[in-house]
């Protein structure tokens, strides 16, 4: 096929389906074995951290899921130089072996009931495997539809790949909606293991779809002409001249990318659940939904960073997020639990407090007390997910909750025994609770004040927020680095900012509001890191959607 063909776009051939077809599917599996865990953050919450307080557990838990997120560099040095040295064929047959297996245990690991703290260990441990291995696997399937892709349509071609972490999401989501409808009040106890289990039956599938693959062409020709690299590692992060590449595309391109990612999938879904508490089922669904409706959109914005670049899509999407995330997260406290909201608006709560007096109430061995009159008053308000702010009043004042105009003071029980402090902490979070109902704060969502277009509609929006910054991404970081060592260099970028930046970036902003009260606060972390990844990008990135690779 002649250069002038490629330019006009020929259509796709039968190979190249294929190729773009098996790499995609297998990373799809992938990715619904790895957001399994995210999903069912809450459930896995109480199953295996169940020894400590409950907004500990949930972090515990987040902590774990951000756990498998904080190895995939490290993945991505071990398998990107098996990929640059031995071919991407093989190492992405490696890594969904290592994923399969590591989920499939999940569903079989006892609770933290039956084994003690031997399960979150093992939990953490698997979560580590997985980690690993997802982090060898993306830069794999990108590289290697990217070398099958004809010039002038990388963007388009990758942009497959880049609907796989959806899809994966997507597919999670529809698992665990089948398998609660189908046993109810069971899921919560045992049924929950069902979707890990299945990952023995996609794994399969996935392996015999990855042994049909032939090896990529670039790599083939490559290998022939004796020019791969004898060392991987050391051309690709001890030679400046790659190295500040990688330095610019992490800072510069995916830390911003992987933030909005985080936000609009999995900090919307855990906004709804644990503050918003709207039902599983119809939180589940709506971001369902939205994934179906933002999906396309991955094609589309892919296929115009052919057109007009790379960077001006990805850069955009990340200020776009940046600029719009607070009045969005707004948006959906009011359409999704319109009581709150207004409860918020006219009611206000402030806690009154020495701050010295004031914990951060996560207790990592489950021994910490928070006695203390601001303590008890954040831990009744945390439970109730009613937001709060916290003013100083002078040492040795006695802690006060007003609610609205309404105001009920807490003494410290830092001086009573346990039972003592029992009855103490139950008669304040009845007086407490009492006040927050009383001026309309629900306990949980009202199913039927959902209004269900509208949130669909914002979610959606977070949703495309994230095809437009990693639709292009993929055929970006492939662009950027020289063909015997891009699997080692787009891989750490990539994995450093999805794993870190990203994946963190549900403990960090739900940490964030659990020391605040500030349901908001934790978007500060998304909005800084993509105003700032933008900025970065703009000065010191290159366009790459002309180079040929």
């Amino acid at each position: 096929m002649s250069q002038k063909k490629k330019t006009k776009h020929a259509p796709m051939t039968r190979e190249e389906k294929r190729v773009i077809f098996a790499a995609s599917l297998g990373t799809v599996f992938e990715w619904y074995d790895f957001y399994l865990y995210g999903s069912l953050a809450g459930i896995i919450s109480k199953q295996f951290f169940s020894g400590v307080n409950e907004t500990t557990g949930f972090i515990f838990a987040l902590m774990a899921f951000a756990a498998g997120f904080a190895v995939r560099p490290f993945g991505a040095i071990v398998f990107g130089r098996l990929g640059d040295r031995v071919g991407r064929k093989h190492t992405f047959l490696i890594t969904i072996l290592i994923m399969g297996i590591s989920t499939a245990l999940v569903g079989v690991l006892p609770s933290y009931a039956t084994i003690g703290v031997t399960a979150p260990i093992v939990l953490v441990s698997l979560r580590l495997l997985q980690g690993l291995a997802l982090g060898g696997e993306y830069g794999g399937a990108a590289t290697y539809v990217a070398e099958h892709a004809p010039h002038g349509r990388r963007g388009f071609y990758t942009s497959f790949i880049q609907t796989t972490a959806t899809l994966g999401l997507f597919l999670s989501l529809l698992v665990i909606l089948g398998c609660r409808s189908l046993f109810k009040a069971d899921f919560d106890v045992w049924a929950w293991r069902i979707p890990f289990l299945l990952s023995i039956a996609l794994l399969a599938i996935s392996v015999y779809i990855r042994l049909q693959l032939s090896e990529s062409p670039v790599f083939q020709r490559m290998k022939a002409e004796g020019k791969t690299s004898a060392s991987p590692l050391k051309d690709a992060f001890a030679k400046w001249k790659n190295l500040k590449i990688v330095l610019f595309s992490l800072l510069g391109g995916t830390a911003g990318q992987a933030v909005v990612w985080y936000t609009g999938q999995f900090y919307a879904l855990f906004f709804l659940l644990q503050i918003l508490k709207v039902e599983a089922e119809t939180a589940n669904l709506l971001i369902a939904g939205a994934l179906l409706i933002g999906t396309p959109f991955f094609l589309f914005f892919g296929a115009l960073s052919d057109r007009v670049g790379r960077k001006p899509v990805v850069l955009l999407g990340c200020l776009i997020a940046a600029a719009t995330y607070f009045p969005i997260f707004h948006a959906l406290t009011q359409y999704a639990n319109p009581a709150l909201y207004k409860a918020a608006q006219q009611s206000p709560v402030t806690i009154s407090a020495d701050l010295k007096t004031c914990s951060f109430q996560f207790d990592p061995v489950g021994s910490a007390k928070f006695t203390s009159g601001c303590d008890v008053a954040r831990s009744v308000l945390a439970k109730r997910a009613v937001a709060y702010r916290t003013e100083p009043a002078p040492p040795g004042y006695a802690a006060s909750v007003k609610v609205g105009t309404q105001e009920i003071s807490v003494r410290n029980g830092g001086n009573l025994g346990t039972a003592e402090f029992k009855e103490h902490f139950a008669a304040a979070e009845k007086e407490i609770g009492a006040a927050v109902t009383a001026a309309g704060y629900p306990l949980r969502a009202d199913p039927s004040r959902v209004n269900i277009p509208m949130v669909l509609l914002l979610l959606s929006l977070l949703v495309i927020y994230v095809t437009m910054v990693y639709g292009p991404i993929a055929a970006w970081l492939v662009e950027l680095f020289p063909t015997n060592i891009r699997y080692t260099s787009m891989s750490l970028p990539y994995h450093i900012g999805n794993g870190w930046f990203g994946g963190f970036l549900p403990t960090v902003a739900f940490a964030m509001v659990a020391a605040t009260g500030d349901i908001y606060y934790g978007l500060w972390y998304p909005v800084v890191v993509a105003a700032a990844s933008a900025v970065m990008g703009i000065f010191f990135l290159p366009e790459t959607h002309r180079r040929e690779i």
